[in-house]
């Protein structure tokens, strides 16, 4: 379920939306006769967003490190941002019944991702809390305690897995005849498969070790090496979190151009 800072945004955005609709139907010819020629930025195309959306599978799969998932992240929030461009098209406006019932499907499917996304922000919250005691736990030399952070780590990774067998990486079928949806579907299964990717990455970074942690060489030297090592994570966590703030914000702005399509 989303939190309720969450589901305040996703309300804003959504009262927000209504309200702009109203102004501009209100004040178009109001300003019509002051309007000036200005050029206009070009929309993005869906052969951008498919090719933007292939070239982020493809860099995924050749790099699985914590780097490449923070900016796999990143680039998922502009190419929805993209696809919020093609949808708002006055082109994109007008849907036959069939492509209504697939934008409804595609409403439902990505409220899962959306829920995800917001459970995956509080993982990496939990994650890199864990890390700080962990930390704490190194410089004061508490082998007991850093086992346990450890196993509290493992725990929550595994807890985490768990959410995606309640979300399918894959659509039921791929055969559409609305291009938009497609490339949504596409941008979903990615996000899905991004995120499932990050959390395999992050359960490796730390294991429980066979001996006690550091029990053979509590030196300055490698305590030092060690802090430094969960240091650089927490930073990759921190920016994983930004990153799948990202992707929410601009999944909930899709949403409500999808839900003004459908309410026309």
């Amino acid at each position: 379920m989303l939190d309720t800072s969450n589901q305040k945004l996703l309300f804003l955005l959504i009262i927000s939306s209504t309200q702009k609709q109203k102004k501009a139907s209100g004040s178009d010819m109001a300003f019509h006769l002051r309007s000036i020629s200005l050029p206009s930025r070009p929309h993005t195309t869906e052969t951008e967003v498919e090719q933007e959306l292939q070239s982020l599978e493809a860099s995924i799969s050749s790099s699985m490190t914590i780097s490449t998932m923070c900016d796999g992240l990143r680039s998922l929030g502009d190419i929805y941002n993209g696809a919020e461009e093609i949808i708002c098209l006055p082109s994109n406006q007008v849907c036959s019944s069939q492509q209504r019932k697939m934008l409804d499907g595609e409403m439902e499917r990505s409220l899962e991702l959306l829920d995800l996304c917001n459970t995956m922000q509080e993982i990496f919250v939990e994650m890199k809390a864990i890390i700080q005691e962990l930390q704490v736990a190194l410089r004061k030399g508490d082998t007991t305690s850093a086992q346990a952070k450890i196993q509290s780590y493992t725990r929550l990774a595994k807890k985490a897995k768990k959410q995606f067998k309640k979300t399918p990486e894959k659509a039921i079928s791929h055969i559409t005849e609305c291009r938009m949806v497609m490339l949504l579907t596409k941008a979903r299964e990615i996000s899905i498969s991004l995120l499932k990717s990050t959390l395999h990455l992050l359960s490796k970074h730390i294991k429980m070790p066979k001996q006690s942690l550091v029990s053979k060489a509590f030196h300055k030297k490698t305590v030092v090496c060690k802090e430094e090592q969960l240091q650089e994570l927490e930073c990759s966590i921190g920016d994983l979190e930004n990153g799948a703030g990202h992707l929410f914000r601009k999944l909930v702005q899709s949403r409500v151009s999808l839900l003004n399509i459908l309410s026309s």
